[in-house]
């Protein structure tokens, strides 16, 4: 017993440092949020000790504000485009680079590169292509696919279909990596049973590989959605919401409540409103996860 008391206390001691890290620079700021979006902060009372208890009235104020149902709209069209995208060619590349042949490897790594990227540089790559003198058009031109230039961040349809492009290209390879380890672990035996019994490579797909695949597709899905919901610095750089707000998400719309509107509670609220979407889908992650183990 002693022991065991003993390697729980040291086990105990490890995580320690972990605890007190989230509790500081998670845990602390996500509190503060909920408070302060239950209060009257403005650049006035911002450093003041003392601030007016409102209640939900900023949680009231921004639901009735027609820019931040377009933001929540837009934050879901963007995220379902997005997963769409990345995952069906994730997909795509998976398959192709778990056949072997001799530079599966250096190509597959060539591909990460885009992931590896900050996503401010990838940002500014795709906003110099989407010029009207940009390599897209040029392309285009050249094939007499298009008259004239398109102004892919200008018109509101068009910069929100530019902003997908530019963010599968970064999730694409992120995509293929966890598909890729999901097949490796796949039993060969089960595809050469499989064959012998008649299968062919569409049923093997649809009745061996997907199956199989389900908790890592689930696991890319919901890790996609987590990491594309809450996007900032892409729409930022790019679009900076617009135009005319139409790829205005909630994170950008939290951003200018706060630090250009100055009204530090509202923008709270909507930072809380995009917490409260990703904790439902981490829950149901969890609920659907733990019924299949």
């Amino acid at each position: 017993m002693r022991k065991i008391k003993k390697d729980t206390v040291l086990g105990y001691c490890f995580i320690l440092p972990a605890v007190i890290y989230m509790l500081v620079f998670i845990g602390y700021p996500i509190i503060y949020n909920w408070l302060i979006s239950m209060q009257d902060v403005t650049a006035k009372t911002l450093g003041s000790p003392v601030r007016d208890f409102i209640g939900l009235d900023n949680f009231i104020t921004i639901f009735g504000d027609a820019t931040f149902r377009a933001s929540l709209v837009h934050t879901f069209v963007y995220t379902i485009g997005c997963l769409v995208f990345q995952f069906l060619f994730g997909f795509i590349f998976a398959l192709f680079f778990t056949k072997k042949f001799s530079l599966a490897k250096p190509i597959r790594g060539f591909i990460v590169i885009s992931w590896m990227l900050p996503v401010t540089v990838t940002a500014l790559v795709f906003k110099f292509m989407y010029a009207d003198n940009g390599i897209i058009n040029t392309i285009l031109l050249n094939l007499h696919l298009i008259k004239e230039p398109l102004g892919w961040l200008l018109d509101g349809k068009m910069a929100m279909v530019g902003l997908i492009i530019a963010n599968s290209w970064v999730g694409i390879p992120f995509n293929m990596l966890l598909l890729t380890t999901g097949l490796n672990e796949i039993p060969a035996e089960i595809y050469e049973a499989s064959s012998i019994d008649g299968a062919n490579k569409i049923q093997q797909l649809f009745r061996l590989t997907i199956p199989l695949l389900k908790q890592t597709i689930l696991s890319a899905l919901v890790l996609g959605f987590v990491l594309t919901f809450k996007v900032f610095d892409l729409v930022y750089v790019m679009t900076g919401g617009g135009p005319v707000d139409s790829t205005e998400v909630l994170s950008t719309y939290s951003y200018k409540l706060s630090f250009q509107m100055f009204h530090f509670g509202e923008g709270a609220a909507v930072a809380n409103v995009l917490f409260v979407c990703l904790l439902a889908v981490a829950l149901v992650y969890l609920h659907v996860s733990s019924s299949e183990e």
